[in-house]
């Protein structure tokens, strides 16, 4: 089948293989070959797919695209194509809040509550600094509002992300302690803006940072309704096609840059020679966080400062509905990838960091994140006897984060999972250590005697190390489950949830979306879709009373028992007031 190649649309030119702006010289046919290569599956005129731009020393050395911005209407991807590239946004974020900084309109330890003053005292000072670099401790209001049963693509505004997160009670931890990522932070950091100068984000950025910059096809996407001219839409894959994904949020700060490869192109030369925000823009930029243990992450200033295979990396990738994203730095080589795709099912930090690999070989060293070939389990790896394997069967938990794992065994093979789902192989290597098949990064699982403890290491850089404490198992019968049954309401997320038995099974269900089955991991302890962990509570005499949740990026949100039946099924959205 024919490459769905690049043509000029609405005045975007992109002819492959030549550079479109700048004076870098075009990649060398062999390279061109290499770089196709990598996105092959997207290059068919009924596949939504990517853009594609490679920069080098300030000019696009190469632009492509790859399959069809509009399957309705036949029409391919361009680098003039305009995406929405989801959090690939937060640098633009933090940059105008760097800005205002060196306007004078805002410190960045200032107390956020001087801006934001709906947001609770939580006992200890949240600075917006803490909300640059995720280590705010604040909850992230898409999990709440996925938790309340918000459907995600309905419209929801800046009033409604703020009065969620303005009702949660606590933090996932005390500022500073630790780095989880959180939506919430940007978010408030684009009301922030709005109350420090007197301007919208959308407004103030393209008033500092795309208008001087000539980004003319980007924007801060805040109407839902506006036609944006080029704009690609966004898929899913289903059984036999694609169905359209596109959120309509309008909320702004932890995403909604509209923005084209062509136009990335312009920030990314201000990175090399900065006509917006000078030299301390960059560097504020890249100055890493840092924990209040003194611990210094790579989560920098709205983007990653890490390496790839030896070589310094400057990045940040994005997710929203069906579209997806990664603008990717090699500062020191002077290249950058930059990949925007609008199918939910592509990994354009995958992608590119290929792409990077193609063209960067020879400088790279091998990778660290993947294992030396002596240390991939051979296909004559040791065997075990089954018995050694049951007595390792079992779950576990980290007594730290409450992290949950599945050892299972079948067809004589030891499997692990987390519950959702797709166990995977663990082979044995010799020694007693086990290593998980088929990832890119190699991880050892080993267990103490008799299984009592568990521990998995992760050949990253730095390299990671989890432990796990075996647990009780939990296997109840449908009688037990009838002592979960009821009605639980939040007032964090002012939803009720419906709990049932039914087919022997228990299930949650929050509003009129569909029902979701709990799996039963240790007594009093579930888990739901997508590793979500229901863990229920009981008074003094022993009855159950609620449940706290935890899922990934928010902590600790507690139900109680609700005996007000009537407000299982309000149907649709339960939107908090507007401001009048």
């Amino acid at each position: 089948m024919r490459k769905w190649l690049a043509v000029v649309v609405m005045g975007g030119a992109c002819c492959a293989g030549t550079p479109a702006q700048g004076m870098a010289p075009a990649l060398r046919p062999e390279k061109i070959k290499q770089v196709d290569a990598v996105f092959a599956d997207y290059a068919k005129a009924e596949s939504p797919g990517c853009a594609l731009g490679v920069i080098r020393d300030g000019g696009l050395v190469y632009t492509q695209g790859y399959g069809s911005a509009h399957l309705e209407h036949g029409l391919p991807i361009t680098a003039s194509t305009v995406f929405d590239i989801g959090s690939t946004s937060k640098q633009f974020t933090a940059a105008s809040i760097l800005l205002l900084e060196q306007q004078g309109k805002l410190k960045l330890y200032d107390d956020i509550r001087k801006y934001v003053p709906e947001i609770p005292e939580y006992g200890k000072t949240i600075t917006i600094r803490h909300l640059v670099h995720h280590t705010s401790g604040l909850r992230d209001y898409l999990t709440l509002m996925a938790l309340a049963g918000v459907d995600f693509h309905s419209v929801t505004t800046d009033d409604d992300a703020l009065a969620i997160i303005a009702r949660q009670k606590e933090l996932n931890f005390a500022p500073g302690d630790e780095h989880l990522y959180s939506n919430s932070g940007y978010f408030l950091m684009a009301i922030i803006v709005k109350r420090a100068s007197g301007k919208s984000l959308r407004e103030f950025a393209q008033e500092h940072i795309f208008g001087p910059l000539g980004m003319t096809s980007t924007h801060y996407h805040n109407d839902h309704a506006e036609i944006v001219p080029r704009r690609a839409a966004a898929y899913e894959p289903k059984e036999g096609g694609y169905r359209i994904d596109i959120s309509n949020f309008e909320q702004l700060g932890d995403g909604a840059v509209f923005t084209t490869v062509e136009d990335l192109l312009k920030w990314d030369q201000n990175f090399y020679a900065p006509k917006v925000g000078g030299k301390a823009l960059i560097d504020g930029l890249l100055t890493r966080g840092r924990l209040n243990s003194g611990k210094e992450l790579e989560y920098a200033t709205g983007v990653v400062v890490g390496k790839h295979r030896g070589l310094p990396t400057v990045s940040h990738g994005g997710s929203w509905g069906g579209y997806r994203a990664e603008l990717l730095r090699f500062p020191e080589e002077k290249l950058s990838v930059v990949c925007l795709c609008n199918l939910g099912s592509t990994n354009p930090s995958r992608l590119a960091r290929q792409v990077a690999e193609a063209l960067l070989a020879g400088k790279m060293s091998a990778s660290e994140a993947r294992p030396a070939p002596a240390a991939r389990p051979a296909a004559d790896s040791p065997s075990m006897p089954a018995a050694a394997l049951e007595v390792r069967a079992g779950v576990y938990r980290n007594p730290q984060t409450g992290a949950l794992r599945r050892i299972t065994v079948a067809d004589g093979k030891l499997r692990i999972d987390s519950f959702g789902g797709n166990p995977t192989e663990l082979v044995p290597n010799g020694n007693g250590v086990f290593v998980v098949a088929g990832s890119p990064v190699l991880i050892e699982v080993t267990f103490e005697p008799a299984g009592k403890a568990m521990v998995i290491k992760r050949a990253t850089d730095p390299p990671e190390t989890e432990s796990f404490e075996r647990a009780e198992a939990f296997a109840p019968a449908a009688t037990d489950l009838a002592a979960y049954a009821g009605s639980f309401y939040s007032e964090e997320l002012d939803v009720t949830y419906a709990v049932r038995v039914e087919d022997g099974k228990l299930w949650m269900r929050v509003r009129n979306n569909q029902p979701q089955s709990l799996q039963p991991a240790m007594r009093d302890l579930f888990v739901g879709p997508q590793g979500i962990r229901v863990e229920f509570a009981r008074s003094a005499d022993g009855r159950v009373s609620g449940f706290a949740v935890q899922a990934g990026r928010v902590r600790n949100i507690r139900f109680v028992e609700n005996t007000d039946w009537k407000k299982l099924f309000t149907g649709g959205i339960q939107r908090p007031p507007k401001k009048q």
